[in-house]
């Protein structure tokens, strides 16, 4: 990671701790297609990166490669340091990564608590060793405390998700990846069509995930967003990351600049 040269300079902050994710020299390739060419990414503990670029950047390709979707042709992924090896979703959130895609992949039939649940629901016995069944009261009662922590509000925890405004259906997907205690929280479009009091609310819950010293990172192509919430702004073009930005000492028209390719000067990561 590059040193600061001065006050105002883009170059990224240096941090005393490793990154608790970092992909190094990413590369994929979807037949003549070249996605991704040696890129560097890292987020940091209590951090928000904006990850950012025009259609077809590469941002959603470097995400599906953290998120386990994607498997990279070559480049190395670490956590806290240590490599690890991502080749499955299933791998992804065994190291503590979770993700929150677009579509949300919540039922809209089911309550609140059901969602957070799926799949991994908590069940109890009637006798020891017989008779399982799902417990209905520890399910709620987790549900209960991860809203209140995140300060997420809805009218009832047994509110069916299609009763939920888009704003609380994304609160409640970021929810979900919090019950399994994730180290890094991706969100991609996590704004997209929402209106401005919605948008609020999770802008509010990204902030509150950084409190609890998660790193997250925000795709997005709302910059106004990305402006409120993020430390970093890392911009792609072309299946490259070109420039990176410390937030509070840039501006958007020199993020534009750098996806559109205005501002053509690289910075090294």
């Amino acid at each position: 990671m590059a040193n600061i040269t001065s006050p105002t300079s883009d170059r990224p902050s240096v941090k005393a701790q490793a990154p608790r994710l970092q992909l190094r020299n990413i590369s994929k390739s979807f037949g003549g297609v070249q996605a991704l060419s040696q890129v560097d990414f890292e987020v940091f503990d209590g951090e928000v990166v904006g990850l950012v670029g025009d259609n077809g950047a590469g941002k959603s390709t470097l995400v599906k490669t953290m998120s386990g979707a994607y498997v990279p042709d070559t480049g190395e992924i670490s956590i806290d340091g240590q490599p690890v090896a991502i080749n499955s979703p299933q791998d992804s959130t065994r190291l503590g990564i979770e993700t929150v895609y677009q579509d949300l992949a919540l039922c809209d039939n089911l309550d609140v608590v059901a969602n957070l649940w799926l799949g991994r629901e908590a069940h109890r016995s009637l006798f020891p060793g017989f008779f399982r069944i799902l417990d209905e009261a520890e399910m709620e009662q987790r549900t209960i405390e991860v809203l209140k922590t995140l300060d997420v509000k809805i009218p009832s925890v047994r509110s069916t998700v299609a009763s939920l405004s888009g704003g609380q259906r994304q609160c409640i997907a970021v929810a979900k990846t919090i019950l399994r205690q994730p180290k890094v929280v991706l969100l991609d479009e996590p704004t997209a069509a929402l209106g401005v009091a919605q948008t609020r609310q999770v802008l509010n819950l990204i902030l509150r995930l950084k409190e609890r010293g998660l790193a997250v990172v925000v795709i997005s192509h709302n910059l106004h967003d990305v402006f409120e919430v993020t430390d970093r702004i890392v911009v792609m073009r072309l299946g490259k990351r070109i420039r990176t930005f410390e937030t509070r000492q840039t501006t958007p028209e020199r993020v534009v600049g750098a996806i559109t390719g205005a501002e053509t000067e690289e910075i090294e990561a």
